[in-house]
């Protein structure tokens, strides 16, 4: 009982710390707010973002990032990287420019860790095909932020959820790395009803721009993008969709060649613009190399036709794996994997409010690329049967 205290004395300790060391501007892990009290949780040891962080590390859903595309799919190669290398990457970046700003890193490692946990199988093409389906069967559009929140609240222990801090769920919310921006600055007022507001406006209106509410999220945006635009060069010139010497000139002159020069560059430049201001930004002439790097990246990586040779198998494997758990649901064909590997267990709370293509989306959303690919075999090809199953089958 004696250690227990001298524990949580230690974690009071560390939270009056936070105080000293840290910026103003930061989030203090004191300021944690939870959907749900957890007394154990502010009785403990541990500090309310490093639970968070531990929570997402031991969620099925961060195990299956290892298997989860980031940008080329149906391409065997062990040194392009997967979704489980950039999440590690955007923690790491993050974290960096977190202590060179004196920002809270636990906060930042936590919504790094999460930020992606919503993907599909492979990577953005099979958002758009999951999101198409859903639109067609009025459930709305499907975005992978927005997944990742019902993930970790809503679907993973099976419907309960982990019971995440406000702070970390808004930073996984508000991630998009994918629109480039040159500055961003913490929308701070938020609490759950302005969170699940925006998540349903952003539904709504897909290209709308939500910000996080902690500079610890805005971190993670741009680490987001720092870590990927350089990454993803380097695969393409690997796979031999580019060369080194295709990269436009005026970005290389600002921010290099390489992924290492371009990571450190940026990094740097944000760091040395954001330095106690209240927001994040890059200076004008880096923020504008970034823009046209991500831009070139666009034209000639991400729409490669080279890169898109298998798409339209793909969108069809979705289509009728869609359809067959649809219809398995309609039928209550409890022998479906749609039954035993994901609803068995699960809270009566989620089957109740949870239409049936609502279901089936968040059992497609889940899958790694190879166990979308084992369920296709199993459910959409014909398997060829032996003369000895039919001998057994005359017998019976």
């Amino acid at each position: 009982m004696k250690d227990r205290k001298s524990l949580r004395e230690i974690r009071v300790a560390l939270d009056r710390s936070e105080q000293k060391r840290l910026s103003p501007l930061a989030c203090l892990s004191s300021d944690a707010v939870r959907i749900k009290e957890e007394p154990a949780v502010n009785g403990g040891h541990r500090q309310n973002f490093s639970i968070d962080a531990d929570r997402i590390l031991h969620s099925l859903a961060y195990s299956r990032y290892i298997d989860k595309t980031q940008v080329f799919y149906l391409i065997k190669n062990d040194h392009i990287t997967h979704r489980v290398l950039h999440v590690q990457l955007v923690s790491k970046i993050g974290r960096t420019i977190g202590r060179l700003l004196r920002l809270n890193e636990d906060l930042i490692e936590a919504i790094a860790l999460g930020h992606d946990i919503g993907h599909t199988p492979f990577g953005h093409d099979g958002e758009k095909f999951l999101s198409q389906l859903c639109q067609q069967h009025q459930i709305g559009p499907f975005l992978h932020n927005i997944q990742g929140v019902r993930f970790l609240q809503e679907i993973e222990r099976k419907g309960r959820g982990w019971n995440l801090t406000l702070q970390v769920l808004d930073g996984i919310f508000c991630h998009d790395g994918e629109i480039h921006s040159q500055a961003l600055e913490p929308k701070r007022e938020k609490n759950f009803e302005m969170l699940n507001r925006e998540m349903a406006q952003k539904s709504a209106d897909t290209l709308r721009d939500m910000w996080p509410m902690t500079l610890e999220g805005c971190v993670v945006r741009m680490a987001d993008s720092i870590s990927y635009v350089g990454r993803d060069i380097e695969d393409a010139i690997r796979l031999g969709l580019i060369h080194r010497n295709d990269l436009p000139r005026s970005c290389k002159e600002v921010l290099g060649d390489s992924n290492g020069t371009i990571v450190y560059r940026l990094v740097e430049d944000l760091v040395a613009s954001s330095l106690d201001k209240p927001y994040l930004r890059f200076s004008e002439v880096v923020g504008e190399a970034l823009r046209q790097l991500k831009a070139f990246n666009q034209e000639n990586i991400y729409r490669n036709p080279k890169v898109k040779d298998q798409t339209e198998k793909v969108r069809l494997m979705f289509e009728l794996l869609f359809e067959r758990y649809l219809s398995d649901l309609e039928k209550e064909n409890e022998s479906s994997d749609i039954y035993h590997e994901f609803l068995a267990g699960m809270s009566p709370n989620y089957k109740a409010k949870t239409p049936p293509a609502g279901i089936v989306r968040d059992f497609i959303a889940g899958m790694t690329d190879e166990y979308f690919l084992e369920q296709c075999r199993k459910n959409l090809i014909p398997q060829v049967r032996t003369k000895r199953f039919f001998e057994h089958r005359d017998q019976a």
